[in-house]
């Protein structure tokens, strides 16, 4: 007889539990808690892991690393990091004209502000600029194609998938370029155009991550820029000081991406200058970062060196880039543990390349092992992807199948990793 309330008392809480799971999987619930869990499984490894801990050594490198930090202690003993880009000198990108004159203030109006759900910043920051060219659709729609596996929690959206999904998805044009300026900023918004920059985010409330804003517009006399932050709020009580722009822009090798109707493309063209020619761009983007990598210090450099890098893979001078990744590394193991980024492998990838191409394939797999580490679930597409690639070369055949299988997982809209399956003889 005293089984009968037992069974029933379990029966009960098993009915609860599978209540529970069904009113959690309901989209207006989930949304609203899944974040909150996510963020406490994050902390509790955090806790045991820290990845502000994990620091990578290039294996090849181990000379050249503790020279550079050397070089790079030596080069600035009591400098501070400075705040913006135009406390350093720019090089030039030639050839250059003469630049129209611009207002001393401009501000765009009908942007749609969108609060961005659970990570998900780049979709949110695209669907607010597209809304400024008539686009009636939102960031699930943005979402659906540029983290087409939402479940897997893809933590990085890049420039040029931004850039794709407009040419493909919309009757509107776009193009991204890197090593901007604030100058560049008000041009472009004088002349009538949002643009959505790449950027570093200190939250109060975690360590440093990467963002997208809008910038909306901007003004001389107060010495701030009018921005749409899905995160933050719309500009009306949301300002931006040009200084601390142009530091965290820093940190995403100062990338924007300008989106337009086909018909104003000369427009844009004329905004860019000698920017509009990618190749140049990329030449004065290393030329840039360069010259800061050997005027700024602490984090700051560590940014600067990190770009220096980008920008060489972009031009495909792999061995340059390696070593320009390497002096970055360096800094980073220098900086105390509460100044690293740890986050940084989450959005750039140019390392690997960088790597894989100069034939350091035990340097891809060790940087991807750091990178991972730093991670709570099996994400980071790019991370697998390459990974996957240096195994192959180093005859691992199995892992190397395995790696980009999960690359193909969590974005099956990547050709690359699919291709490499194909070669390897493992069509997905």
């Amino acid at each position: 007889m005293r089984r009968q309330p037992i069974l029933i008392f379990i029966s009960g809480i098993v009915g609860l539990c599978l209540l529970a799971g069904i009113a959690y999987n309901l989209p207006p619930i989930h949304e609203r808690l899944a974040w909150r869990l996510d963020n406490l499984r994050v902390e509790i490894k955090r806790y045991f892991n820290p990845p502000e801990e994990v620091v990578f050594i290039p294996q090849e490198q181990v000379e050249a690393i503790v020279d550079a930090t050397m070089t790079a202690l030596a080069l600035t003993p009591t400098q501070m990091p400075i705040e913006g880009p135009t406390e350093t000198p720019r090089p030039s990108a030639t050839p250059s004209l003469t630049p129209t004159p611009i207002p001393e203030s401009a501000a765009l109006d009908g942007i749609r502000h969108e609060y961005q759900k659970f990570n998900n910043c780049a979709p949110a920051s695209l669907s607010m600029v597209l809304s400024y060219w008539g686009w009636t659709g939102d960031q699930i729609e943005t979402r659906a194609y540029l983290r087409p596996s939402f479940e897997s929690d893809d933590k990085n959206v890049n420039a040029f998938e931004i850039v794709d999904f407009v040419e493909k998805q919309t009757d509107l044009d776009a193009l991204w370029r890197v090593g901007g300026d604030l100058e560049m900023l008000k041009r472009l918004l004088a002349a009538g155009f949002p643009v959505l920059i790449e950027k570093g985010l200190d939250p109060h409330d975690d360590a440093w991550m990467g963002h997208y804003q809008v910038m909306s517009g901007y003004d001389d006399a107060k010495g701030r820029f009018l921005v749409y932050d899905s995160y933050e709020g719309p500009p009306e009580a949301y300002g931006v000081p040009y200084e601390t722009i142009g530091q965290f822009w820093r940190h995403f090798n100062f990338t924007y991406i300008v989106i337009f109707p086909p018909e104003r493309a000369a427009e844009v063209q004329s905004a860019l200058g000698p920017h509009s020619d990618p190749q140049a761009n990329f030449r004065f983007a290393a030329d840039l970062a360069l010259t800061e990598a050997n005027n700024l210090s602490g984090r700051e450099q560590f940014f600067a060196w990190f770009n220096r890098g980008t920008n060489l893979v972009y031009l495909q001078d792999y061995p340059a880039a390696a070593q320009a990744y390497d002096n970055a590394f360096a800094i980073y193991a220098a900086l105390s543990e509460e100044e690293r980024p740890w986050r940084v492998l989450w959005y750039q990838d140019g390392p690997y390349a960088a790597y894989y191409y100069s034939g350091r394939y035990q340097d891809v797999v060790n940087l991807a092992r750091t990178a991972l580490a730093t991670v709570d679930k099996p994400v980071l597409e790019e991370t697998y992807y390459w990974r996957g690639m240096a195994k192959a070369a180093l005859g691992d055949h199995e892992g190397a199948v395995e790696d980009l299988n999960r690359a193909l997982t969590l974005n099956p809209n990547s050709t690359p990793a699919g291709e490499e399956l194909q070669r390897l003889g493992a069509p997905p």
